[in-house]
């Protein structure tokens, strides 16, 4: 697929012939500020739940849709470890009023078949897209702290295996980088409890970083976490990571830097 100035074209390694994928920008769409582009123009928010105006964001939708095989899975996320059929969310929507109808609560989705686009949206949290060397099982996740904390890679990466992937790869999407990630002890915490040994210990406190002045602050590489906790569930290819949602503020959405903003995509899907 070509470049084009409304989104990325992965750099993925390894990515087999028949696997198709991008990650929307904030750009090339027809949403009004504060979900415009972040220079006076549009933005292609593809968020239905941020109070954007619903026709603008079908507009957004209809754009990214021209660039697609199908209409996207669309998930309605909630930061858990939900991993749906992308296939069967799809039929659902095909079967409402609109493609933001038939949404069902989950943060990962996995897809067997041609022209079945897994999505989800994520505006500081990370993307994860996922395929088998063999180019037969495709895999998208959200992963926030929580849900990342929580084994929603794991979860997805376990329902690719049960669909008949073997050798899987990943990719890092756009998210909120190292240097602006700021954090509490509990987040810490959590990814501690979950490692599941020492050397896994170190690993984790490895990704955060004690800020100067009070105590219990940290600086979080949501990149290196990912890549650890993949790593654990036997996904050793491991591409992206290069982007910061915060500062990239041309280029990106930021719940953390705006508040109120939009949303980005990130697709993955069997030609």
């Amino acid at each position: 697929m070509p470049e084009h100035p409304s989104w990325l074209i992965p750099h993925w390694p390894g990515l087999p012939a028949g696997v198709g994928a991008l990650s929307t920008t904030r750009r090339g769409g027809v949403s009004l500020a504060p979900y415009g582009d972040g220079a006076g123009g549009g933005g292609l928010n593809l968020g239905v739940h941020v109070n954007d105006t619903p026709a603008h964001v079908l507009q957004n939708r209809a754009r990214l849709r021209a660039a697609l095989p199908a209409e996207p899975a669309w998930l309605t996320q909630v930061h858990g470890t939900v991993v749906a059929g992308a296939a069967a969310v799809s039929a659902a929507q095909a079967a409402g009023a609109d493609s933001c109808a038939g949404a069902p609560e989950a943060d990962a989705s996995i897809a067997t078949a041609p022209a079945v686009v897994c999505a989800v949206m994520t505006a500081d949290c990370l993307p994860v897209l996922f395929c088998d060397r063999a180019g037969t099982v495709v895999a998208a996740a959200h992963a926030g702290w929580r849900g990342l904390a929580g084994g929603v890679l794991g979860r997805t990466v376990a329902a690719m295996r049960a669909a008949g992937a073997d050798d899987i790869l990943a990719w890092l999407g756009p998210a909120i980088g190292p240097s602006q990630f700021e954090v509490g002890a509990d987040v810490l915490e959590a990814f501690l409890d979950g490692a599941a040994s020492e050397q896994g210990r170190r690993l984790v406190r490895a990704a955060f970083q004690s800020r100067p002045g009070p105590p219990g602050k940290y600086l979080a590489d949501i990149y290196a976490l990912a890549r650890h906790i993949l790593r654990g569930d036997g996904v050793e290819q491991v591409a992206g990571g290069e982007y910061c949602t915060v500062t990239e503020a041309s280029r990106f959405y930021s719940y953390r830097r705006d508040g109120v903003t939009g949303r980005q995509a990130s697709l993955v899907w069997l030609k």
